[in-house]
């Protein structure tokens, strides 16, 4: 008998991101032979499934894609550096033009695209033009390529979606800039999954565009009164006749998940239609996407899991980090670290080390950490709005606030790497070993400054992180502790505030 062909591998970039974790998801689930591209790999592999490839490369390095495209046949290119620090435009340019280049050279036979609606003769936002211009660079190369401009993606955990669920959510009187009013064509996840899907057996002779949006042409304003409807929510809306994008994205930081950065990028581009012109995609797709009513249903009910499958601020691009700086020394690493000794096994002592940051917070002087995260806000950074993917877990890659999960070993050890704005590197760690009474937890907190300016921002505030994370190692101390009590069979008194499940974040 003879046997079955083997399948067409299929490459996926951006998969630490929103639609790209989603993709995934599907493809895994159709059983496709699937490879991920990743610059930090090791926040992805604990995400995708065992029979799932993740190997190690950046559009920005040339020589990092020969091998990740080594025997691909449908490349799925859903990268972009909106939270880029630099300038953005230029390097979606220069690494469509590395990856259109390089799939050229391993002989792929499709690229899928996924970018922005709007017509270029109403004069595009920056964000947007860029998301042209690299669908036109990709098909330079001479690779066929399906091409879909999206209009806002409605869903648990995409950007657009928390942001109108923050906003109606937390305000119950809106102030409403004339953005609000803009006409869009909000189409759930799960049409965008479908169209993405759908592409890879395409017929295809050239490269081809297509416009998708739902079945809804509608304001930002109409989305947020149909999500107030469906939540039960009574909401007044000011309109004003002008918010610039600056003020406006300060505005969207302080109740949003959105930093300033992002913010005032979206803000850019949501002054332009996102409105469907042509309908081939529906003539050529056996698709037909939601209404405004339908997507939203969809996207509250699944708010209601533990958490959203992937999120919008969980891609490692949403940190706004520049170029790695490891291996050049930056100056002396500064270090605080301190133990303490808790009489609970050490799966017990990693319990509220496991559950910190998010709703439940950071234990000791929750007030400066939010100071801390307004500051960061105000300077351009992500300030404490990302929250946790989920209450209780953590895993490599998952953001925590201002920090992200670089290591993690269950019951032993976390380390957290600080995306906030910084005049250099930092690192929180928290370790738990056995100990002859219990367990000890060490916490070591390190910086490694970047010139003049870090040593001066580390010894200025050093009183201030002294005083944070004595207490905040202390309030760790007593939680593990409380958590004894409360399991023992002799005690009567309740587990104190904090120490229980907290609800899930975002």
């Amino acid at each position: 008998m003879k046997a079955p062909p083997a399948q067409p591998k299929i490459l996926v970039t951006g998969a630490t991101g929103y639609v790209g974790g989603r993709l995934v998801e599907a493809l895994e689930q159709r059983q496709r032979t699937i490879r991920c591209l990743a610059r930090r790999p090791e926040y992805l592999k604990a995400r995708v499934g065992e029979t799932t490839e993740v190997v190690t490369g950046d559009c920005l390095d040339p020589s990092t894609l020969g091998p990740a495209l080594d025997g691909i046949e449908t490349a799925f290119y859903l990268v972009h550096s909106m939270g880029s620090s630099q300038d953005f435009a230029d390097q979606d340019r220069q690494a469509a033009l590395n990856f259109a280049r390089a799939a050229r050279e391993a002989g792929v036979r499709r690229i899928v695209y996924l970018g922005g609606l709007g017509d270029p003769a109403d004069g595009l936002s920056k964000h947007l033009e860029s998301r042209h211009e690299t669908g036109e660079v990709l098909r330079e190369a001479g690779v066929p390529v399906v091409e879909f401009r999206a209009s806002i993606v409605l869903g648990s955990g995409s950007l657009s979606y928390e942001l109108i669920r923050a906003l109606v959510e937390r305000l119950p009187v809106m102030i409403c800039p004339r953005w609000v009013r803009v006409q869009a064509q909000p189409i759930h996840i799960q049409d965008v999954i479908d169209y993405l899907l759908a592409a890879i057996d395409l017929p295809l002779r050239s490269s081809r565009v297509y416009e998708i949006g739902g079945a809804d042409v509608v304001s930002y304003e109409e989305v947020m009164k149909e999500y107030a409807r469906q939540r039960g929510l009574r909401r007044f809306m000011l309109p004003v006749p002008v918010l610039t994008p600056y003020i406006s994205s300060l505005w969207l930081g302080l109740t949003t998940p959105l930093y300033a950065r992002v913010g005032r990028k979206l803000i850019a581009s949501l002054k332009n239609p996102t409105v469907v012109r042509h309908n081939s995609a529906l003539r050529d797709f056996d698709i037909r996407p939601a209404g405004l009513t339908a997507a939203i249903e969809r996207s509250v009910r699944n708010e209601e899991r533990t958490f959203a499958a992937t999120r919008w601020s969980d891609a490692v691009s949403s940190s706004g980090v520049g170029p790695s700086w490891g291996g050049v020394k930056l100056g002396r690493r500064l270090v605080d670290s301190r133990s303490v000794e808790v009489p609970v096994p050490p799966e017990r002592a990693f319990e509220p080390i496991r559950m910190i940051g998010g709703r439940r917070g950071w234990y000791h002087a929750d007030f400066l950490w939010k100071v801390r995260g307004l500051v960061d806000l105000l300077a351009g950074g992500i300030g404490l709005r990302r929250g946790r993917r989920d209450a209780e877990d953590l895993g490599v890659g998952d953001t925590v606030d201002f920090w992200r999960v670089e290591a993690y070993e269950a019951n032993r050890l976390v380390r957290l790497s600080a995306e906030m704005k910084l005049p250099g590197r930092a690192w929180l760690e928290f370790e738990v070993k056995p100990g002859p009474e219990g367990s000890t937890i060490h916490q070591t907190a390190v910086f490694d400054p970047k010139g003049l300016a870090g040593l001066l921002y580390w010894y200025g505030i050093y009183p201030l992180h002294l005083w944070v994370f004595k207490g905040m190692l202390s309030a760790i101390a007593e939680h593990s502790a409380s958590t004894r009590q409360a399991d023992s069979p002799s005690s009567t008194s309740p587990v104190s505030a904090g120490s229980g499940p907290a609800n899930s974040n975002h």
